[in-house]
């Protein structure tokens, strides 16, 4: 599902480029590249996390996979090969936002559909209950032998559905901004994507169980996600406020478009 949501999120940036005017083909060029390295970086970003286990143990292939290593690593590389082609990296990036905020709703689903990341015991509504021999994702075994043993079913914080809910909350919000507000200001869009889903990360991560084995590796009071989803929401926050209040950027228009390598409608 992850694999679908990187699809659905470069066709909905592949719409939007159309909808203004940008090339497709040098944008789709952008997107294979950033395929290669959203790969790359859901496993090399998660590295860090594992180095207490030993450096071999922490590079084997198959260890750890990290959303928002994916994110950092797509970014990184398009962004290098978006300079390859001269092409605008805020315009760019702007139209990316949405692929990002919508590949994150479905990627998500497939975490529903295998029952991962789990989080601590509660009442909320949403929180997910074991029944003695469901048999869900690997990394929660040991719930499962809690509930068959001592009765510990739940509910458990369901994180990665409120991952897709933040994510499907903050898509309709660039939506919005985008065709409601006048005055929107190139790599607003990008750095509004990256303030939520940092601070949306920091906060979903308290849900997180910490005390099974394979929970996440925690760096001091934090678990290493929230340190990063943390020191993203932050920077991207100032960025943001450095971008609109400042008038850095100048506002989105046709003919900036154009100026910016968009091909003006007939």
């Amino acid at each position: 599902m992850a694999g679908v949501g990187f699809i659905v999120g470069a066709m909905l940036m592949l719409r939007e480029a159309r909808r203004r005017g940008f090339d497709e083909t040098k944008i789709t060029s952008v997107l294979t590249w950033a395929l290669i390295g959203s790969i790359l970086g859901a496993r090399l970003f998660t590295v860090p996390a594992h180095l207490d286990e030993g450096l071999i143990e922490a590079l084997q292939p198959f260890k750890s996979f990290s959303i928002m290593g994916g994110f950092a690593g797509g970014i990184i590389v398009g962004w290098i090969r978006m300079r390859m082609l001269r092409l605008d990296v805020l315009a760019h990036m702007d139209m990316a936002s949405f692929g990002l905020a919508i590949g994150t709703v479905v990627g998500r689903i497939g975490d529903l559909f295998i029952v991962e990341h789990l989080g601590g015991r509660t009442d909320f509504f949403l929180g997910y209950e074991l029944k003695p021999g469901y048999d869900v994702a690997p990394q929660h075994d040991a719930l499962e032998v809690l509930c068959e043993t001592q009765g510990q079913c739940g509910p458990y914080h369901h994180a990665a559905l409120y991952d897709l809910l933040g994510a499907a909350v903050l898509l309709g919000l660039l939506y919005l901004i985008a065709r409601n507000w006048g005055r929107i200001r190139y790599g607003a869009l990008i750095f509004i994507w990256s303030a939520w889903y940092g601070c949306q990360r920091f906060l979903i991560d308290f849900t997180r169980n910490t005390d099974l084995p394979n929970a996440d590796a925690m760096a001091g009071p934090f678990t290493w996600s929230q340190w990063t989803g943390l020191t993203v929401g932050v920077l991207s926050v100032a960025v943001l406020l450095w971008i609109t209040l400042g008038a850095r950027t100048p506002v989105v228009s046709e003919e900036e478009d154009a100026a910016r390598g968009a091909a003006l409608p007939a």
